[in-house]
């Protein structure tokens, strides 16, 4: 029995260590989640979505290139980004989960589009869509917002892939959810990005 535990333990071990050199040598893409921790400020603790352009937003560290990226690399750049918030330099801890990548075989079949969720929603990063989903309908596959949500400035971002122009829609999701009507309930775009941000004291 006691052969039988440590033999267990070593295969335990082995599997750790492998997920743990896959993710030190994995190369960060867009649509990949990235869970960040800070030891010494837990409030700063977050799951950010690579968007379309390699980068993520980071409090105090603002606007990071991270596609291309190792782990480590990207953990040192926070560090940075972050670093004269603190006494002393913090400990940053960064996980990758990679976003789904296009299916082969018949489920490839059915067409969808990625949009991107990023904020107070449950369910933040990449998802795939069918085309013609509505704003509601893609917060719904978000798992919905989280208590912190400042319901009344929800964004949907858009690129315009011509112009590379960006355009903002502010929605009041209170308001819908309290049964006012949309007048134009938009419907998603691949490259969307949905963006519900915190809301402010008393809000």
């Amino acid at each position: 029995m006691a052969i039988l535990q440590r033999l267990m333990l070593a295969l335990a071990v082995t599997l750790f260590a492998g997920m743990a050199l896959a993710q030190s040598e994995y190369r960060v893409r867009s649509g990949d989640t990235l869970a960040v921790e800070v030891l010494e400020d837990t409030s700063l603790n977050r799951s950010v979505v690579v968007l379309p352009d390699g980068r993520i937003s980071f409090p105090f560290a603002g606007t990071i290139e991270v596609a291309g990226r190792t782990v480590g690399q990207i953990e040192a750049a926070i560090t940075s980004g972050i670093a004269g918030n603190f006494a002393r330099e913090p400990n940053v801890f960064v996980s990758v989960q990679p976003a789904e990548r296009i299916a082969t075989g018949p489920a490839a079949a059915m067409p969808t589009i990625k949009i991107y969720f990023m904020g107070e929603v449950n369910s933040p990063g990449l998802k795939e869509v069918e085309p013609g989903t509505t704003l509601l309908q893609a917060l719904a596959q978000s798992g919905g917002l989280t208590r912190f949500a400042a319901t009344k400035r929800v964004q949907m971002r858009r690129t315009d892939p011509r112009t590379g122009r960006q355009s903002v829609s502010v929605i009041d999701y209170r308001a819908l959810s309290n049964g006012a009507a949309l007048m134009n309930d938009f419907r998603v775009q691949d490259g969307d990005v949905i963006l519900v941000p915190e809301r402010r004291l008393f809000e």
